[in-house]
C-alpha cells in the first residue's frame, strides 16, 4: 500500500482497505481460450489437403495469433490494475489511487462523503465483486471497478463515516441528515 501509507497525515490511521478482485483477468483468459479453440479448429480443417481448407486453416491461425496477442495485452493490463489500485478508509478520509504511469487519486474527508453506491452485474454477484462509487459533496464522484466484497466495503465506509460524525459532533447537537427545504 505505497501511495496511501506515503500520504497519511499526522495521527491518521488506516481503518479499512479494499482490494481488486482477480476477475479482472477474465477477459484475458477468455481471449486465450478462444485462441486455443481457433488453433485446434485450424489443425482439424487444414489436414484435408485441398486449397480451400488450407486457406481457411491459415486464416484461422492468423485469427488465433491475434486472439493470443490480445490475451497477453489484456493480461498485462489486468495485472497493472491489480497491482496499482489502492483503496482505503482512514480515521479522517477516504483515499483511493489507481494507475501506473497516469495516476488518478481520490481523497475525500469523511464529513464530505455524501453517498457510496455499489453496482454488480450477474458475474459480479456470483464472484462477489463490483463497482464502488464514492460521491462527495460538491459533485466529486469516483468509481472503482472490480472491488472485492463491494457491499461489505459500502457498509464499512458508512460505519466509519457515522462513527466519525458521532465522535466529532458537538454536545447537544443531533447528527441526523437534514432534509431539503428544512
Amino acid at each position: 500500500m505505497g501511495y496511501i501509507q506515503d500520504n497519511l497525515m499526522p495521527n491518521e490511521k488506516v481503518l479499512f482497505t479494499a482490494n481488486v478482485h482477480p476477475a479482472v483477468f477474465l477477459p484475458s483468459v477468455f481471449s486465450f481460450v478462444v485462441s486455443v479453440g481457433f488453433v485446434v479448429y485450424a489443425l482439424m480443417t487444414g489436414g484435408k489437403g485441398d486449397m480451400t481448407s488450407g486457406l481457411l486453416a491459415g486464416f484461422l491461425l492468423l485469427t488465433a495469433i491475434w486472439f493470443f496477442l490480445s490475451s497477453i495485452f489484456l493480461g498485462v493490463q489486468a495485472l497493472i490494475i491489480l497491482l496499482t489500485t489502492e483503496f482505503a478508509v482512514t480515521n479522517k478520509r477516504v483515499i483511493a489511487k489507481r494507475g501506473l504511469i497516469r495516476r488518478h487519486t481520490l481523497e475525500i474527508l469523511l464529513p464530505k462523503v455524501e453517498s457510496i453506491s455499489v453496482h454488480q452485474n450477474i458475474l459480479g454477484r456470483l464472484l462477489n465483486f463490483g463497482t464502488v462509487t464514492v460521491t462527495g459533496t460538491g459533485g466529486t464522484r469516483e468509481s472503482f471497478r472490480a472491488i472485492v466484497e463491494p457491499i461489505k466495503v459500502r457498509k464499512k465506509i458508512t460505519q466509519i463515516v457515522e462513527h466519525y460524525m458521532q465522535a466529532y459532533a458537538q454536545p447537544g447537537q443531533q447528527v441526523t441528515p437534514q432534509r431539503e427545504g428544512s
